[in-house]
């Protein structure tokens, strides 16, 4: 087994340095977090769901023309990637009323929103993930405009894209979030999608029911989390191996 050194370890994922230059290992562990981490456990097989549903739905969006840094799988818990430079700002989608949202505003959870409703926040543990505007993103130079606008343009084609995608499978795609990072191409900066896409970060519903099918099982206490996570996998056509 080659030892890599560790560059650095998040919430639910620890990244090392690739067996290539301009290239990344990104592992996804079994740890459940909430609440900015004041809420912790970890659950047995989350990161192996985690690891193979993003690694369908990176795919799945590349085909659709958003460049991502998903290279490939190399096994049930860890994936080849492209080193990027992260662009420290989470681009929120909500399509649906849920979460931080509802009490901060005032509004019910479940309400559909009249238009998709893209927010901005600072990627910064320790102050939150304050939410910001545009403006403050250029002023501070976390991105220029050109970036912004690809961002922005490459969020609604995602969202577009996954919304359809869940509906063809009886889930609603309540909301998500997405990162994304500049690449060195060809003598020019490139903005890829980066992090992952799984229900982790996305909020899930059934169609039918409204049952949750995402890390909120975790947040509410709800139990059932990787059943639910099994249950995406599935409806996607996903095939993961046993985990025990």
């Amino acid at each position: 087994m080659i030892e890599r050194q560790q560059l650095y370890e998040g919430k639910a994922k620890v990244i090392f340095e690739g067996p290539e230059d301009g290239t990344l290992i990104q592992f996804f562990k079994d740890d459940a977090t909430a609440f900015n981490a004041k809420k912790k456990d970890i659950i047995k097989g989350k990161g192996v769901l985690n690891n193979y549903i993003s690694e369908h739905i990176m795919r799945a969006v590349e085909q659709i023309g958003i460049p991502t840094h998903f290279l490939k799988r190399l096994n049930n818990r860890e994936q080849l990637i492209r080193k990027l430079e992260i662009i420290p700002v989470e681009i929120v989608v909500r399509n649906v009323a849920a979460g931080s949202i509802c009490p901060r505003l005032g509004i019910e959870e479940g309400v559909a929103l009249p238009n998709t409703l893209v927010e901005f926040c600072l990627k910064d543990d320790r102050l939150g993930d304050p939410i910001i505007a545009a403006e403050h993103i250029i002023t501070f130079g976390w991105a220029n405009t050109d970036e912004l606008n690809v961002i922005y343009e490459d969020t609604l084609r995602i969202n577009d894209f996954l919304t359809g995608l869940f509906h063809g499978i009886g889930v609603r795609l309540i909301d998500f979030k997405l990162e994304f990072g500049r690449a060195q191409s060809n003598d020019r900066v490139e903005v890829l999608l980066a992090d992952e896409i799984s229900p982790d970060n996305c909020r899930l519903w059934d169609a039918q029911s409204n049952k949750k099918m995402d890390k909120d099982r975790f947040r509410r206490d709800l139990g059932g989390l990787i059943d639910a996570y099994q249950e995406i996998a599935r409806r996607l056509g996903v095939s993961v191996p046993d985990m025990s």
